[in-house]
């Protein structure tokens, strides 16, 4: 792995935990939805990163939101799930012959890339919102929660994927 996509991963690791602790995590829309943008940290990692590596970053970005807002262990177990699955969901919608060093994002592939980015987004949301309610009884208005936030979420990381590339293309 060559230091600087080391930096720059560190770096969107580092920027995303900090805006979901202090700003996303402070947002309600209409009572139900909350962006959770660091998600997109996962999304983002290049195709062929060691799952080792994926779910270790996974895992850690869960804990630290976690440690931010006093909710032990519910991000950490639903991002390393999801960390630990993201190679299979990849694989469903990018073919590995064809994309050996691919970063996902809506410049590769559109389609399967936003594909990609609701599987994730859905499973993460699912998981986390089950785990927080820790029960089925209020099964309609978990799915609303999982709905809303999970629309939101997708919404904000085709935004800022659509963002990240055009100031990159400027940029570069």
């Amino acid at each position: 792995m060559k230091a600087i996509p080391l930096f720059k991963e560190i770096l969107w690791f580092v920027i995303l935990v900090l805006l979901q602790v202090l700003l996303f995590n402070r947002i309600t829309v209409f009572g139900v939805a909350v962006p959770i943008l660091y998600i997109y940290f996962l999304i983002k990692l290049p195709y062929g990163r060691n799952r080792f590596y994926v779910i270790i970053s996974g895992f850690l970005m869960g804990l630290i939101i976690d440690a931010f807002l006093n909710t032990p262990g519910m991000n950490a177990a639903a991002t390393t799930i999801v960390a630990a699955l993201r190679s299979i969901i990849l694989n469903l919608f990018y073919p590995k012959n064809e994309y050996e060093n691919l970063i996902p994002g809506i410049h590769t592939s559109a389609a399967a890339f936003i594909k990609f980015t609701v599987t994730m987004v859905l499973l993460h949301q699912t998981l986390l919102f089950f785990i927080e309610a820790f029960t089925f009884f209020n099964f309609t208005s978990t799915m609303i929660r999982i709905g809303s936030s999970s629309l939101l979420t997708i919404v904000l990381i085709l935004a800022l994927d659509s963002l990240v590339i055009r100031r990159e293309k400027t940029s570069g």
